[in-house]
């Protein structure tokens, strides 16, 4: 038997198998961003869906009804610009645009800085569809100098698209560095680099922040590029080649009126189209020039793009428009995905693709003025029908800066391209597609009784408006084809063979009345057919290498799913099945790489085909060796991660299935109504392509689908594209011409064909319908036992539920059960004489699928869609024995679909019994239980109902909380009513909610018949009323509880619960604690407070000093001096545990992706679990070594646990026994419409509890047993009680901007009960990150008081305040859980200090309530620091320091190892509450499910019954410390000499040195000018002042400042702290020229030069391997450091040394010894001795003139004389001339 004809049969499950629907399209986003459902959470449905045994003769169905791709979503991009360095350009003011799309927002500008540090926040908000926000392009750009009146000069600029940064892992980039380039100048190189965080975050994603913790030196900047994984740092320029050489198949259209009307008047007959190309990739448009009326355009034109390579901008879109003045508009889009054309791999290829046709989708073809699917021609949603095909190539080559020859603009270009020959993209072969309609039925009966006909058409064949184009080598003349296709478009046209061309439609048919939705068509025995004839080039062997992956994967697929079912039902041997699964699946992989290697020699093969060919036979050997190894590895324990990886080589596959170059166009059925296209359905082409080899032939070829049909474009959208339009059964065949004798083969046997009557002696052709001879006739029980989760379609939260049910042409339904989510409808139904045809064995292996839709009653209208599903029955022929082991059918669960989204699981069975020759009689009888009488409804019967067991069901009765009103009334008296399987309970009634929302009876109990299998237990339904006056009930709202399975109550079994048995006495072995570690090595820390400065730092100081100050290190290394200690020491500390912590979790994390063996499990590494615990015996072990480094160098300091999430996260929401069920009321939330969430149609919380189990007479009972609390003894009473409840919130993070300045203002609101505190004096000016520290004590009553809201409001002067965010917490459950959420327990237990004990219970009170309450033995304290509790002994020393250093005796250090151990206590242990630290998510309201930014806080609860606490600790914001920096500037050495004097020409300059503190621009102090220094020498002895605040512990400076004239107050801002020296050349007219500068990281930056010769540019350019200083440590420094400047070829150059010294003072040592700027008074500076300029500027002129004259011109200068005075002489001559004339005539 070939493999593909029984794909699924599996003989150890007797060809009877549930299989799985696709889910392949399971809403874009879920699947193919995440990668796939998380194999735990499918839920049990989904695998048992569609209990088939697809044969040879049909394909599965796809249930998905609703287009998913072209929704809009709600997405929301936040980018945090950091800071930027090493930015090109001489003494620029930067600052930083962000631009997204249309949307651009820009930072502050930052003044005279190279390195500027912004620290801004901004966030995008978007509502698009997911293609077109992952297309949109983000660019940062760094602008120089823009103000108001210029735009600015740009500097280098970064641009990405959104959709690399979506699939990053967490979805961003946190922390990196983005690499500016010049797009005018590509030869450049680098312009510097910014430093940003990039989120985007979809609706429902949660993003993970990794933890804010100090700068730490992230200065590595090649190491953190903003690349993603896999991209070379070094990106290289490329020229993008797209060659677009010609277009096809344009549909006949225009779309304006004008040439409409011309055509009418003058009766042109030209084509109606000006088509073009335009391409957009990286954010640049090219396009080809204009075809003038024309259908098949030539270019032949080439677009280049110039883009780095890789690109990070995914996809090339490539559309043809058709130009016009009045609108432009798309004929056709395509997307080029250039990780599907490349392979980045070592064996690897550059972007490649054809000369190859894609082919374009879009709305229909037909000719209309307004094209209502317009957004499908622009690539949006799926296209419905062919629009065009077009020829194009791409190639990449990548950029040699170096050569001459380039131009260094990014512009688009657009060259011609010589013509490419016709065979290049492969031979013309004429393809035959045969169809054939088998059945019609669910018609919509909206759609009216006018007759309907299908249309099939593949490209432009088939439709009727094109005609049936030949290619041209068939016809002679192209005119005559013209006018002929546009006259003749009748659908019948001769071919040369004497055959028609084509039968693209069946002949129109009038509807028949299914029931009141459905119509279906009359075609019983005679089936109409459709066939095309369709000439393509034969690229059919990239099809074929398609399908032969597509068929590993689905086989994978299958297989999985059926893993992940064994797993789900706990059924035995899952590993087995896997393994099969694994050998399958090496197989096929085998028989890939034997089959792909074929015809290589084929024409149009290109280069990508050749490329793709080797890589896929790569990937697919790996994966199949892979699996091979796999398989012996699968043992039970490691069944789930192996499925895991087997999901990997899953994506992979379909990752290699998709072919980029297209060749045949997909198949569109459209059903048309009267002239009216209605609705559509799209077959992939290579789905029903015929081969002669199985594994390469189409998955649907030559066999029966199911296909239902949709309604086209937006429309489909939301409900009215879930009800189905059409379920058709379509038989398809597609192959060339020459291969056809065997295209009816698949069809259901016993039919005769139909042929159009032809001349004698003519060849046959195709039959245009199909006669069947042979039908069967069939009775379908249906046996519908219940459904649960179902859709809530009423507004109360509940729907009134039937069930119909579709079957060939017949349909049946259930009854109505009223109100209720989880109906049990225990009805059969028959379906009688249901007639079939075809052969009967045929339809034993492979009956017809069963549609059942589910509805929801209204008393008016119409029912309400609640969702749909499909199964297939199990066939019984007459001559079969109804028995074991196929029959009576098993009850199985289908999920139920509405639209893309899961509503709901249904428990049924089907059977399809054969009526034989002697009617009903053989049928097997209807036993239905005796002992109910339902009337005309049949129970389902005996053999398939499941069999019952008795259980009670206990229920714990807490109380009601939040309840919201209902119909503007609010709830007074509740009561709530427990239903399960038809029997209940009622709970008392509360009396009076708002007094007390508690019940007064605590349990109560019900007995039930529950089916024994666990998997088949129908939900509990939770209901809540209002018992108002006169006897009237108002529903509040509902939960049904789906799965009881974590309620059932298994007695405690003695071995499983770690009971050992007294006499056995463990002793815990507790490991040292880090803290009491002997320091090996002395510790520099950032984060600490002041204290810890002191310490000295050797370690980067080379070894030789380090000995000989030993002595002194080590008492340095007591003064870590516990007064100079505070809780913040304590968090900074705790917060670098836990990035380490996360790192070191990646790190193994990536280790184990690197083994696959090696199998980390869950428990392996948490990413909470702090270092220093190691309980888990050997794993903790493991991962101490991981962290091991770390453990050294942290001081002696106590931590806090820092939770990077909500401590309800980490403590499994605190619902050890008391539950909280959310009530729900109100319809569901549809997709389209996105605002009702679950979350709103929350109304209240029901808290209580359950427990269920099996009635039995031996459930013995404790001596202390209380009856009326059933199972639930040792719960606390639920009395009202008295709470004190302390809050502390230290900051918060990433708050989304609330000002138009991209800003906010935030202060804290409170809200508990009706205590509200609003913080609103203590606003915190323009900041995101703001830091409260701030404690609140608000007192409560339990459990009127018991959800706590804490808010951050963003503070407006004018107006109200606008909500930022918030998070709500239930304090009741922290209260009454027995994790002891009330106060978290310190790692060490002290007295006095920073890390004082501030529960008001000491450790050994706690211990020993703990021990009473859980009848534990205990707690004995033993001598020699032992303490035994129950069988565990643990050991602690027993002394503790007071204030004054007194030692005393005290047991609570050993009670508290206890406690922190008591996770490991057998029967009653669980983990408690450390002290800790949690960060929750601020959500809004408006904008549900996408983070506004995060809190840091912790809770702490008192019982006002109890001692009162102490006073709150003090966790207020450290304040800055007052410094000052004096900073001398001695001299100058070798400046460069920038002056030529315009007359002398020698080169001097007029230095000046100016310094300021970043920041502290303002602040910038200037030393006089050294006029005149020929040298480059100069001599200052000038002294600058900068006071400034700076925190020791965050190793930044705080400055506060107004913004703008306009801002209100201050705003405060934290950077570096850095130093900024420049050296100028001073000009008396015109402005000051830079000449060079250095810029000092007072924290670590590089000793200076004893001596100007020893100071060079090495001390900047090689920075990391100076050996560096902190001023904090050294107080005072003095040496030479190098000024530079770039030159033209952007590279560092020395252009000056400078003598400095460096004082730092703190500001009480300032204030003692004074000192004045410049050389002023006190301790003035002496004059420095200069040589004497005094009368320099007098007598330059005279000097100049003399260098001029002597020197320079001198030959020049004696030429001008003797010429001036040859002009004098014969001047006088002239003048004096006449008189002597007169004189001499006139003789005087």
């Amino acid at each position: 038997m070939k493999r593909s004809k029984h794909r699924g049969h599996k003989e150890d499950r007797n060809g009877d198998e549930p299989a799985i629907l696709e889910t392949e399209n399971l809403d874009r986003q879920g699947m193919f961003m995440g990668g796939g459902p998380d194999p735990d959470t499918i839920s049990l449905a989904s695998v048992t869906a569609v209990t088939t045994n697809v044969s040879n003769k049909r394909s599965k169905p796809d249930i998905k009804m609703e287009p998913s791709s072209g929704r809009p979503v709600d997405y929301q991009v936040s980018v945090t610009v950091i800071e930027a360095r090493q930015l090109i350009g001489l003494n620029m003011d930067p600052m930083v645009c962000v631009e997204i799309g249309e949307d651009k927002k820009y930072t502050s500008m930052k003044e005279s800085t190279n390195c500027p540090y912004y620290n801004e926040y901004f966030v995008f908000d978007f509502h698009v569809p997911p293609d077109v926000m992952f297309d949109k392009i983000l660019k940062l750009s760094v602008i120089h100098s823009k103000n108001l009146l210029r735009s600015g000069t740009l500097v280098g600029m970064f641009k990405l698209d959104v959709g690399t940064i979506y699939y990053q892992p967490e979805h961003q980039f946190y922390h990196k560095w983005a690499l500016l380039t010049d797009p005018d100048d590509i030869t450049a190189g680098c312009k510097g680099y910014v430093k940003c965080d990039i989120a985007v975050v979809a609706k429902g994603d949660n993003i993970k922040t990794p933890h804010k913790a100090n700068e730490q030196d992230e200065d590595d900047i090649e190491g953190n590029l903003l690349i993603p994984e896999g991209v070379p740092a070094e990106r290289q320029w490329a020229r993008y080649y797209l060659k677009i050489y010609r277009a096809e198949g344009l549909p006949r259209m225009n779309t304006s009126i004008m040439a409409n009307v011309k055509k009418a008047f003058i009766g042109e007959n030209k084509d109606l189209v000006d088509p073009y190309v335009q391409v957009l990739f990286a954010g640049q448009k090219g396009k080809t020039s204009v075809q003038k009326s024309c259908y098949e355009p030539i270019w032949n034109e080439q677009i280049v793009f110039t883009e780095m390579f890789p690109p990070l901008c995914k996809r090339m879109k490539i559309q043809i428009r058709d130009s016009d003045k009045v609108n432009d508009v798309a004929i056709g889009t395509h997307f080029l995905d250039l990780r599907t054309i490349s392979n980045d791999g070592d064996k690897g290829f550059l972007p490649t693709l054809g000369p190859a046709w894609v082919n374009m989708y879009g709305s229909t073809r037909t000719y209309s003025l307004m094209d209502e699917y317009q957004e499908l021609n622009e690539g949006q949603g799926e296209g419905v029908s062919f629009r065009a095909r077009l020829l194009v190539s791409l190639g990449v080559e990548i950029l040699d800066p170096s050569s001459p020859d380039i131009t260094s603009s990014t512009d688009v270009q657009l060259e011609g391209v010589p013509n490419i020959s016709e065979t290049a993209t492969g031979k013309v072969e004429e393809f035959f597609l045969f169809g054939s309609f088998l059945e019609a039925t669910m018609i919509d009966r909206k759609i009216g009784d006018k007759p309907i006909n299908f249309e099939v058409t593949i490209g432009y064949y088939g439709n009727e408006i094109d005609g049936v184009a030949k290619p041209k080598g068939k016809k002679g003349n192209s005119d005559e084809e013209e006018t002929e296709l546009i006259h003749n478009s009748s659908d019948e046209e001769m071919d040369n063979d004497g055959d028609l061309t084509s039968v693209a439609t069946t002949p129109p048919m009038k509807p028949v009345i299914t029931d009141r939705n459905y119509f279906h068509l009359p075609y019983f025995e005679r089936k109409p057919c459709i066939y095309i004839k369709s000439w393509w080039q034969d690229q059919r062997r990239r099809l074929f290498n398609a399908n032969i992956i597509d068929n590993i994967a689905d086989q994978l697929e299958d297989g999985l799913n059926d893993v992940q079912e064994i797993i789900k039902t706990e059924k035995a041997y899952p590993e087995r099945r896997l393994r099969g699964v694994l050998e399958e699946l090496s197989q096929g992989c085998s028989q890939f790489l034997s089959l792909a290697n074929q015809d290589q020699n084929q024409a149009g093969r290109t280069k990508l085909d050749r490329e793709r060919l080797k890589l896929c036979m790569s990937e697919v050997e790996n994966i199949g060796q892979q699996a091979k190894a796999m398989r012996s590895q699968v043992k039970k324990s490691t069944v789930r991660d192996k499925l895991k990886l087997a999901q990997n080589f899953l994506s992979k596959l379909r990752f290699l299935a998709n072919e980029p170059q297209h060749s045949v166009p997909d198949v569109f059925i459209w059903m048309i109504c009267n002239g009216k296209r209605i609705a559509y359905a799209r077959v992939p082409s290579k789905d029903i392509l015929f081969s002669s080899i199985d594994e390469e032939q189409g998955k649907d070829c030559g066999k029966v689908k199911t296909i239902f049909l949709r309604i086209p474009g937006k429309k489909g959208f939301g409900p009215a594209g879930w009800t189905v339009q059409s379920k058709i059964e379509i038989y398809l065949w597609l192959g060339l011409n020459r291969q056809r004798k065997d295209y009816l083969s698949g069809l259901p046997n016993g039919f005769e064909e139909n042929k159009l009557s032809r001349g004698p002696g003519l060849p046959c052709s195709p039959p245009i319908s199909l006669t069947y001879m042979m039908k069967q006739i069939f009775q379908l029980r249906v046996h519908m036992y219940q459904a649960r989760s179902l859709f809530a379609a009423d507004s109360t939260g509940l729907s009134d539920p039937f069930a119909r049910v579709f079957f060939s042409t017949q349909t049946q339904v259930t009854e109505i059960l009223a109100e209720t989510l989880c109906p049990t409808w225990d009805q059969l139904l028959v379906l009688e004489n249901v007639e079939l045809f075809g052969e009967a064995t045929e339809l034993r292996d492979d009956p017809p699928i069963i549609v059942i839709e589910i509805y929801d009653q209204d008393t008016v209208g119409k029912a309400d869609f609640m969702g749909r599903t499909f199964a297939k029955p199990v066939v019984k022929m007459a001559d079969e024995h109804y028995g074991p082991p196929r029959f009576p059918p098993q009850l199985e669960y289908y999920q139920i679909y509405r639209g893309n989204c899961t509503a709901g699981e249904m428990l049924a069975a089907f059977e399809l019994l054969q009526i034989g020759p002697n009617g009903k009689a053989d049928l097997p009888p209807i036993d239905g239980p005796t002992d109910m009488d339902r009337g005309p409804i049949l129970p389902v019967p005996l053999g398939i109902r499941p069999v019952l067991s008795k259980y009670r069901i206990e229920v714990l009765f807490w109380g009601l909380r939040d309840l919201k009103r209902v119909n503007l009334a609010q709830v007074d008296r509740p009561r709530v009513d427990i239903e399960c399987a038809g029997k209940g309970i009622q709970s008392a009634l509360i009396s009076n909610y708002k007094k007390n929302p508690n019940f007064s009876t605590l349990v109560k109990w019900f007995e039930v018949d529950l089916p024994e299998n666990e998997l088949l237990h129908p939900p509990l339904n939770i209901r809540v009323v209002d018992c108002r006056a006169f006897g009237r009930y108002t529903l509040v709202g509902s939960n049904a509880v789906t799965t009881l399975r974590k309620f059932i109550y298994r007695g405690a079994d003695k071995q499983a619960n770690n009971y050992t048995t007294t006499e056995e006495i463990i002793v815990v072995n507790m490991e040292p604690d880090p803290a009491c570690k002997k320091m090996e090595t002395v510790v520099k820390l950032d984060s600490c407070s002041d204290a810890v400065v002191k310490v000295e730092d050797d370690d980067k100081d080379g070894k030789g000093k380090k000995k000989k100050r030993k002595k002194g290190d080590e008492a340095e290394e007591e003064e870590l001096d516990e007064s100079m200690l505070d809780w913040w020491s304590k968090y900074f500390v705790s917060i670098e545990t836990l990035t380490e912590a996360l790192k070191a979790q990646e790190a193994a994390l990536s280790d184990s992706e690197d083994k696959e063996d090696a199998d980390i499990t869950d428990g392996d590494i948490k990413p909470d679990d702090s270092p220093v615990k190691g309980t888990k015996r050997g794993k903790g072990k493991k991962k101490r070594q991981v962290l091991d480094p770390f453990e050294k160098k942290k001081p002696k300091l106590d931590e806090l646990k820092v939770y990077p999430k909500e401590l309800e996260g980490e403590f499994d929401s605190f619902e050890d026994w008391l539950h909280s069920f959310n009530l729900f009321r109100g319809k569901g939330g549809d997709d389209d419409d996105q605002n009702v969430t679950d979350e709103d149609r929350i109304v209240g919380k029901f808290k209580g509890s359950l427990c269920m189990y099996k009635v039995s007479d031996d459930t013995q009972r404790d001596m202390s047993f209380d009856s009326n609390m059933g199972m639930f003894q040792n719960i606390p009473h639920n009395d009202p009680i008295n709470i004190l409840v302390r809050i502390y919130v230290i900051r918060a993070t990433d708050l989304h901007p609330a000002d138009i300045n991209g800003k906010a203002d935030p202060y804290i609101a409170i809200r508990l009960g009706k205590t509200e505190i609003k913080d609103k004096e203590n606003y915190i000016s323009k900041q995101l990150n703001p830091l409260f520290g701030k404690s609140f004590d608000v007192e409560a009553t339990f459990p009127m008081d018991s959800t706590l809201a804490v808010s951050i409001y963003d503070w407006d002067l004018v107006g109200t305040d606008d909500l930022i965010g918030e998070t709500k917490l239930d304090l009741e459950n922290r209260f009454y859980s027995k994790h002891r959420a009330t106060c978290g327990i310190t790692r060490n237990y002290a007295i006095h200090g920073y890390n004082v004990w501030r529960d008001p219970m000491k450790p050994t009170q706690i211990l020993a309530k703990l021990c009473k309450e859980g009848k534990l033995d205990g707690p004995h304290y033993g001598p020699g620091g032992r303490v035994k509790v129950e069988n565990r002994v643990f050991m602690a020393p027993t002394e503790i320091e007071d204030e004054n250093g007194l030692k005393k005796q005290t047991d609570e250090h050993l009670a508290l190892t206890v406690l922190k151990h008591w996770e490991e206590i057998p029967r009653v242990g669980c983990k408690l509450v450390p002290e800790h630290v949690e960060t929750r998510p601020l959500l809004h309201p408006d904008k549900p499910g996408i983070e506004q930014g995060r809190i840091e806080m912790w809770v702490d609860m008192f019982p006002k019954d109890m001692t009162a606490p102490g006073p709150a600790l003090d966790i207020s914001p450290r304040k800055p410390k007052k410094f000052e920096l004096r900073v001398i500037i001695w001299n100058t050495d070798e400046v460069v000499l920038e002056d030529d004097d315009i007359f002398t020409g020698e080169k001097s300059s007029d230095i000046f040195v100016r310094g300021w503190l970043k920041g502290q621009q303002e602040d910038k102090q200037d030393t006089d000018v050294h006029y005149h220094s020929i040298t480059g020498e100069g001599n200052f002895n000038w002294r600058f002042v900068y006071p400034f605040d700076y925190l020791m512990a965050e190793e930044k400076i705080v400055i506060s400042k107004k913004e703008s004239m306009f801002a209100w107050d201050e705003t405060e801002y934290k950077i570096p702290i850095r130093l900024n020296l420049q050296v100028w050349d001073a000009d008396h007219f015109s402005a000051d020229d830079f000449l060079g500068a250095i810029e000092l990281d007072l924290n670590r930056f590089p000793r200076g030069a004893k001596t100007p010769k020893q100071c060079s540019i090495e001390m900047v350019t090689n920075e990391s391997e100076m050996p560096t200083v902190s001023i904090f440590k050294q107080k005072r420094i003095k040496g030479w450091w190098p000024f530079v400047a770039r030159n033209e070829d952007d590279e560092f150059e020395l252009t000056g040394k400078v003598e400095a010294e460096l004082h730092l003072l703190t500001g009480e040592e300032a204030e003692k010894s004074p000192v004045g700027e410049g050389r002023n008074e006190p301790d003035p500076l002496e004059k420095p001795n200069r040589p004497d300029i005094a009368l320099l500027w007098f007598l330059i002129p005279f000097k100049a003139a003399k260098h001029l004259l002597c020197d320079q011109y001198r030959w020049l200068t004696i030429k001008i004389v003797t010429a001036l005075l040859l002009l004098a002489i014969l001047g006088l001559f002239l003048y004096n001339m006449p008189g002597y004339m007169v004189k001499k005539m006139l003789g005087a």
